[in-house]
C-alpha cells in the first residue's frame, strides 16, 4: 500500500484539484497573492502526507508531518474565507469545500491519533 491508496491522501489530493480548477477565474492582480497561496496550501497537504508515510517507521516523525499536514489544512480553509469575502467564489462553492477540507481535517487527526494502525512501530 502505497500514501495515494490512502483515503485521507485521495480526498485531499481531490480538494486541491478542485481549488486548483476554481481559481482558475480567480483576478490576475490576485495571481501571486491568494491564488498562489491557496493553491499552494492545499497541494502541501498532500505533499507532508507523502512525507509522513515514508517517515512512519519513526512514529513522532510520522506525526510530526501529519500535524503539518493539518496545519496546511488550517491555512486552506483561512484562504477559502478569504476567497469569499473577496467575491471570488460563491457562497456554495465556499461551503463544500470547506467541508471537505473539513472531512480532511477528521481523516488526519484520526492518523494522528492513531499511527500504529499506518505501520508506525
Amino acid at each position: 500500500m502505497g500514501v495515494e491508496d490512502l483515503i485521507p491522501y485521495q480526498k485531499a489530493f481531490e480538494l486541491a484539484m478542485e481549488i486548483f480548477e476554481i481559481t482558475k477565474s480567480f483576478p490576475k492582480e490576485e495571481q501571486f497573492s491568494l491564488t498562489d497561496q491557496v493553491r499552494r496550501s492545499s497541494r502541501s497537504v498532500c505533499a507532508n502526507m507523502s512525507e509522513a508515510y515514508r517517515k512512519r517507521k519513526y512514529e513522532k516523525h510520522f506525526v510530526s508531518k501529519l500535524t503539518d499536514c493539518d496545519a496546511e489544512n488550517g491555512e486552506t480553509q483561512t484562504w477559502l474565507k478569504f476567497s469569499l469575502a473577496c467575491e471570488y467564489i460563491s457562497e456554495t462553492d465556499y461551503s463544500l469545500k470547506l467541508e471537505k477540507s473539513r472531512e480532511v481535517g477528521r481523516l488526519l487527526n484520526y492518523m494522528i491519533n492513531n499511527p500504529g494502525r499506518f505501520g508506525c512501530n
